[in-house]
């Protein structure tokens, strides 16, 4: 049977069937839908950090954070750069007046200058070298702290190398380019070589020792022995002296008279002797370096961070490497 009914139209069914879509709400006959109340809220503003004064524990904490740090930047960067730098134009200086002297036939072999007075302190003496380590230096009179930033120093006290008697040679062991840093891997039967105003003079090392081993036998009348002394232990920290000892396989050169013994050389050019007197110029340089730091701090939290590092960072790198220099003058003369 055909179904004769009336079709119904397609807008009522479409109305009827209710159908909307998910987010819209459903058309109304007569206008466009109701808008929608949308409630907002204002942006409040972001709350700014209170400026901390002096009289805060923070502020000072910063202050002394900031210090330290400077100051340590400054002594790795002397210690591991410009103290070698250092050492290496002095060591050229000094090899330029050592070549002069012995053309020039006036290089001292004595504890006196042809003045008949003590050899001045850091007048170049001879030229070490021991290839086992790659090792070639020019030697200075003296041994203070401020002596041995050129390079290793001769003991005042003892015979120049060559000659009969223990000549004693003092070198740093990490700072101003650490020239003695190796010597501890020396053993029996490496040889040494120094040039002085006497000639070419041979040494063949035979022992290693430290603090508490047992001392060398007693050198007989007329031989000739090189004793070889730097800082043992780690860099910086060291728990003594390391002493390399060295008899003279090469001809005996005569031995002018001794106006000086052990007794008489001043503690600050023995082994590991501090110069007492440039604490105090450590002691200066530390107040400076302190108080530009607290400076450099109160124009940070007051002026700006860019215009402060911009200024303040060239002039804090150079008072803590003119401070780390001063500290290391008054630190043992062989670390």
């Amino acid at each position: 049977m055909v179904d004769t009914a009336t079709p119904t139209p397609m807008r009522d069914r479409v109305d009827s069937a209710k159908v909307t879509r998910p987010g819209i709400p459903p058309l109304r006959r007569g206008g466009p839908p109701p808008r929608r109340r949308t409630s907002y809220t204002l942006p409040t503003r972001p709350a700014v950090p209170r400026q901390l004064a002096p009289r805060d524990a923070r502020w000072w904490i910063g202050a002394a954070v900031l210090v330290v740090s400077m100051l340590l930047i400054g002594f790795v960067v002397h210690a591991t750069l410009f103290s070698w730098l250092q050492h290496s134009r002095s060591q050229d200086i000094a090899f330029q007046d050592l070549r002069t002297s012995l053309a020039k036939a006036d290089i001292p072999v004595g504890q006196l200058d042809v003045n008949e007075d003590l050899v001045a302190l850091g007048t170049p003496v001879s030229l070490l070298s021991i290839p086992e380590i790659g090792l070639t230096e020019t030697v200075v009179e003296g041994s203070t702290a401020s002596v041995l930033r050129t390079g290793p120093g001769h003991r005042r006290d003892s015979v120049m190398p060559g000659q009969a008697g223990t000549s004693v040679i003092l070198g740093r062991q990490t700072t101003y380019g650490g020239p003695f840093r190796s010597v501890g891997q020396l053993v029996p039967g490496d040889e040494i070589t120094i040039t002085t105003g006497q000639g070419v003079h041979i040494y063949t090392v035979f022992g290693v020792r430290r603090n508490d081993d047992p001392l060398p036998e007693v050198l007989k009348a007329g031989a000739g022995r090189l004793e070889l002394i730097t800082a043992d232990g780690l860099a910086l920290f060291p728990g003594g002296a390391l002493h390399i000892d060295a008899e003279l396989t090469s001809d005996v050169q005569p031995t002018p008279t001794k106006v000086m013994t052990y007794q008489a050389l001043p503690k600050d050019e023995r082994a590991m002797g501090q110069d007492g007197e440039a604490w105090f110029a450590a002691l200066t340089a530390l107040a400076v370096f302190i108080g530009a730091g607290i400076t450099l701090w109160w124009l940070w939290r007051s002026w700006g961070r860019w215009h402060t590092w911009l200024i303040g960072t060239p002039i804090m790198l150079a008072l803590g490497v003119t401070t780390a220099d001063a500290v290391m003058a008054a630190l043992p003369n062989l670390i």
